[in-house]
């Protein structure tokens, strides 16, 4: 459900940094509905959850538009993107989900979640 009330941010005892990803699912309506549905809390593998905490994310969240999505994932300041990520596609089932993932993306079945995930330049921001 859409919200024009924002949404809380969760904070943290220490400084965090912030990865944008994005990606497309196939425009179809009742494959969107059951990628929404694969990753609610009850549906959602918690393995999966498990194994991206286990690689040092704090924090992610995907956003829906129609048939794209916008990742945002925050880190500690120490965290590497590329080890974590090669370290992610290692876990036990991560690649067993991203193989059930991918009927719902646009993306080669095989891929690696960072091969799917296309990561995003930040062109603005308000922070003095």
């Amino acid at each position: 459900m859409m919200t024009n009330k924002g949404y809380q941010v969760k904070e943290y005892h220490c400084p965090v940094k912030r990865y944008c990803q994005t990606m497309d699912l196939k425009d179809n309506p009742k494959l969107i509905k059951e990628y929404i549905r694969c990753h609610s809390k009850p549906e959602a593998w918690p393995e999966i959850r498990a194994g991206i905490r286990s690689v040092g994310i704090l924090e992610m969240e995907i956003y829906i538009l129609g048939s794209r999505l916008f990742m945002i994932i925050e880190t500690p300041l120490d965290f590497n993107w590329e080890t974590a990520m090669d370290k992610l596609s290692h876990l036990p089932r991560q690649a067993e989900w991203e193989e059930y993932v991918s009927k719902f993306q646009e993306c080669v079945p095989t891929s690696t979640s960072a091969e799917k995930w296309k990561l995003m330049e930040r062109m603005f921001h308000l922070y003095e």
